[in-house]
């Protein structure tokens, strides 16, 4: 075997080992961009608007769509490459990864949803309650005519 397929084959190997590092890092820097759960469990507020607002913001993914896109691309181009001797576990953790982030989105969407509808409904509540109170008062004005 000749020097070069030697030193090919070694930087082929090194190269491998940098896109893996590369996979690793991403996922790393994804999984901390997610909230922690202490964050969407443990809220302050006056009302229920407030708690639903300090809940739609600790849902915040921050940069870990992005890190994972990385993560995804990095992994694709070993894959492709042939460049890992063993990706199941990346493949799993990408994997992990992406479902967890799709979760917090969907999560975050109801969120969102319910931050709208909660003080319709309490305008409609209050309404219903005023015409009640109407209502109430033109019986006890008629009942006393």
């Amino acid at each position: 075997m000749s020097q070069s397929t030697l030193d090919d084959d070694e930087l082929f190997g090194e190269a491998a080992s940098e896109m893996r590092e590369d996979v690793e890092e991403s996922l790393a820097a994804a999984r901390e961009s997610l909230p922690a759960a202490d964050d969407i469990w443990e809220v302050e507020a006056d009302n229920t608007l407030g708690v639903l607002n300090a809940l739609r913001s600790a849902l915040d993914t921050g940069d870990a769509e992005e890190h994972l896109r990385d993560a995804k691309k990095w992994y694709t181009m070993g894959e492709r490459a042939d460049a890992f001797e063993d990706a199941d576990d990346l493949e799993e953790a990408i994997a992990d990864v992406a479902d967890l982030l799709e979760d917090i989105e969907a999560a975050h969407e109801q969120v969102g949803d319910l931050t709208s509808t909660v003080p319709q409904l309490r305008s409609a509540l209050e309404d219903a309650d005023e015409d009640a109170d109407a209502d109430t008062d033109a019986d006890a004005d008629t009942a006393e005519a």
